[in-house]
């Protein structure tokens, strides 16, 4: 019998996710209140991971992300949560060093070998890392769900913050969005064999280039785009500056397939949540757009801003690297909303 591990859960991949709002009220009141100075990211600025200075300037970083099954196939199932995992140390410029895995798994509804194959999955990615999945913990929960904590290194010169973009900054994507969307349609059973792959393209390609722009001082704020969508993630960009971005809508890379769905009003439950909570903030999402603007991703693409004067130089260094990019708008003085769309 073939076992379909998504109708196993109410949600799927990062769209799991608590709303802002409601982790806003959860946290609220949880402050720290010792000091900590070699703590240098903690969660005063939601980034994408926790950063910590051993000594000259040499820097862990440790993260953690996990979430109920985005696909059917177990396989496919660990390699999307590790690679989702992963993409927060490269988020912070930095390299990763070592995996442990987090497993929940409702044991008397799902077999064993099942549970193995979402394991060899972040192996599989872990290999392609460079790093061991060095071990885990796991329980038995009402449904099923996988990820990783992770450690990295990276130098104290070359963290890349969430929120420290410059004015006149061009803003890069290294992925199309839409994955939220093709999650669902894969839910729905409407997704053929051509369509799946190129979700699964999507969501277990590494952003190792992260690692590689830490180096390049010109790269002024980096993060992923995960559960709160593109929107989320770039008002966590600009969160506590004086800058806006406007966003030039005919830039903005959206999957094809995923284009095909969203005209179908086909999207997770999450989007309208993202919606909800970012619409205030925004200018210019009109019809159709906020499907893919507020579209959950999982394990979606880095967004990072570079200095105008090096866009060509970042251009270049892209293309050499063979890294798929779209530049998709500018960094401005604040506007009346936070994000303009054009």
């Amino acid at each position: 019998m073939e076992i379909k591990l998504t109708q196993f859960s109410k949600a799927s991949g990062c769209g799991c996710k608590i709303a802002p709002a409601v982790l806003d009220e959860i946290l609220n009141g949880c402050k720290q209140e010792n000091i900590f100075k070699n703590l240098l990211v903690g969660n005063e600025s939601k980034d994408d991971a926790a950063v910590y200075e051993i000594e000259n300037g040499n820097c862990i970083i440790s993260t953690t992300d996990f979430f109920m099954p985005i696909v059917d196939d177990a396989f496919d199932f660990g390699r999307i949560a590790a690679c989702n995992a992963i993409s927060d140390v490269y988020a912070m410029g930095g390299k990763p060093l070592m995996a442990i895995a987090i497993l929940g798994w409702p044991v008397e509804k799902l077999p064993a070998e099942i549970a193995q194959q979402v394991i060899k999955g972040a192996q599989e990615i872990c290999r392609l890392a460079g790093i061991p999945l060095a071990g885990g913990h796991s329980v038995d929960t009402p449904e099923p769900l996988f990820g990783l904590a992770v450690t990295g290194m990276v130098q104290k010169e070359n963290i890349k913050h969430n929120n420290t973009p410059q004015e006149n900054d061009i803003l890069y994507l290294t992925k199309p969005l839409g994955i939220g969307v093709m999650a669902t349609a894969l839910k729905r059973g409407l997704l053929n064999d051509e369509q799946y792959a190129e979700l699964i393209t999507q969501t277990t390609g590494l952003n190792s280039i992260g690692a590689q722009l830490s180096a390049l001082p010109y790269v002024t704020a980096m993060t992923d785009i995960t559960g709160f969508g593109f929107n989320g993630h770039l008002l966590e960009m600009l969160s506590g500056t004086n800058y806006s971005a406007v966003i030039k809508k005919e830039h903005l890379p959206v999957m094809e397939s995923a284009k095909i769905f969203a005209a179908q009003f086909i999207f997770p439950d999450n989007t309208t949540r993202n919606y909800n909570a970012q619409l205030a903030d925004i200018e210019g999402m009109t019809g159709l757009d906020f499907i893919t603007y507020c579209d959950p991703q999982t394990s979606g693409g880095l967004l990072f801003s570079v200095s105008a004067d090096k866009e060509n130089e970042m251009d270049s260094f892209l293309k050499l690297q063979n890294q798929y990019f779209a530049k998709v708008g500018s960094i401005v003085q604040k506007r009346d909303k936070k994000i303009v769309f054009e």
